[in-house]
């Protein structure tokens, strides 16, 4: 039995998602946003089995290394972190605000990888660049669920005006790897409500059919 509850912080109300196996069994936390080590201790979680990243842009690896001073864990992530990945400077000289980031590390590189198999949770790995080159969307196998980072909104797609985006590899890539997927599955994002795959097929403007 798998469950799934979402938590939202930081500036950018970035979204992390905690998956619960077998009533707590083991325990994985897809992205890092802002506080959320304290969001789990003020939900009384004590360890985590997990931490895996969609991306590494800031503002869903800020709470990162607060997270692993505070529950220890393996980190999965595409690949090694870096200021060229997270974007803290470009982000400070764009918004004026302070984008710093404690260190971190990713102990398990997930680069041409299409599974991940984790005790209790197996997961297919779609890589799907554009927003960021290590953009990374996970399907949870048994459920109807797809952990989507910032590759797909409800209404929108990840934004590409960043260094290293690409719009055409994301479109190409959400309509090659995401469309052919079930109608039902429910699309969990990097920002924003829930959506499903049948419902942006239909009604995203950026990439309905």
């Amino acid at each position: 039995m798998i469950q799934i509850e979402a938590y939202c912080g930081g500036v950018f109300q970035t979204n992390g998602y905690l998956v619960t196996v077998n009533e707590g069994e083991k325990r994985y936390l897809f992205d890092a946003p802002d506080k959320v080590a304290d969001w789990l201790s003020s939900n009384d979680i004590e360890s985590l089995d997990g931490l895996i990243l969609t991306h590494q842009h800031h503002d869903h690896v800020v709470g990162a290394g607060a997270l692993q001073e505070k529950f220890p864990c393996k980190t999965y992530a595409f690949c090694e972190s870096s200021d060229d990945l997270t974007l803290a400077h470009r982000l400070e000289e764009v918004t004026g605000l302070p984008c710093s980031l404690d260190e971190y590390q990713i102990d398990e590189f997930l680069e041409n990888q299409s599974e991940l198999s984790l005790d209790g949770l197996n997961l297919e790995i779609l890589h799907i660049p554009g927003h960021s080159p290590d953009s990374l969307c996970f399907r949870i196998e048994g459920q109807p669920v797809i952990v989507a980072g910032d590759v797909l909104f409800r209404g929108s797609i990840g934004r590409t005006d960043f260094p290293h985006g690409d719009h055409d590899a994301l479109i190409s890539g959400i309509r090659e790897k995401l469309w052919p997927l079930d109608d039902e599955l429910q699309v969990l994002p990097g920002h924003g409500p829930p959506t499903t795959i049948g419902l942006e097929k239909k009604t995203n403007p950026y990439v309905s059919e």
